[in-house]
This record gives structure tokens, C-alpha cells and sequence, in this order.
């Protein structure tokens, strides 16, 4: 007869299970300016570096392109995030934000804000920000 895995040793069902509560707790908060936490995401790294081309996004959002394409397109066509051609080749495309996605995403960082306070009374700040550097550090070493 073999084991039986329990959910309490499983790494992914603990993972899984801690990312849809933090979605979940996020997404509370960024509801109110109508955007997802994914979509924040992707706003927020326009936002520090406009003309992102997509392999660029996708690569530094841990996202497969096929996924980041689907999440780019309500932002687009609500015209919160335009693409154009790249300068260094026409054939490539870069995003940024528009005016109205940089409004957006300045209402949504406060909200994110407010998320991340809830998060870290839940946590303590010290913690979440050890928790922090081993999920990054976890993502970095499978690239």
C-alpha cells in the first residue's frame, strides 16, 4: 500500500492555498479602482518602466505570454495601458500607460497600499518581508 500525501505536507496546496487568501485580501482592496491584482501588477510595471515590450513584462512577471496578452487586454480597451512600436523595431511592440491608466494605477496604489498594511497586520512586517525575499528568491533560482 502506498502513503497517502496529506495537504499538510504538500508545498503546493500550502502555496496555492496562501496565494488565493492574499488574492483574495488584494483584490478586496483594488476592486474599488476597478482593477485585479494581476492587472495591478502589470500597471505597476509600466509604470516604473513605460515601453515595456511584452517578453520584457512576461519575463519579469514570472507570466507565460499567453497569459500576459489576455491580462493586457481589458487594460487596453479601457485605455488604461496603449502599445505602440518600438522605436529600436517597428515589428516589436512596447506598452505604457496612458493618462488615464497612470490616474488609475496612482487610485490603485493607495488601495494597494492599504492591502499590504492588512496583509502585514496579519503577518507582522518583519515576517511578511522575510516571506518576501524566500518567495522571491524561490522564483529567481527555478529562472
Amino acid at each position: 500500500m502506498t502513503k497517502q500525501v496529506t495537504r499538510d505536507e504538500c508545498n503546493c496546496f500550502a502555496l496555492r492555498q496562501a496565494a488565493r487568501f492574499v488574492t483574495q485580501l488584494y483584490e478586496r482592496h483594488l476592486s474599488q479602482a476597478g482593477v485585479t491584482a494581476a492587472q495591478f501588477t502589470i500597471l505597476s510595471r509600466l509604470a516604473r518602466h513605460p515601453d515595456t515590450t511584452a517578453a520584457e513584462l512576461s519575463d519579469d512577471l514570472v507570466m507565460d505570454r499567453t497569459t500576459l496578452v489576455r491580462a493586457l487586454k481589458p487594460l487596453q480597451r479601457d485605455a488604461l495601458v496603449v502599445a505602440s512600436a518600438s522605436q529600436q523595431d517597428t515589428r516589436m511592440l512596447v506598452y505604457r500607460l496612458s493618462t488615464g491608466g497612470r490616474r488609475r494605477y496612482e487610485r490603485a496604489r493607495v488601495l494597494w497600499q492599504d492591502a499590504q498594511t492588512e496583509f502585514e497586520q496579519h503577518m507582522k512586517r518583519d515576517r511578511a518581508k522575510a516571506l518576501r525575499a524566500e518567495l522571491f528568491a524561490l522564483t529567481k533560482a527555478s529562472t
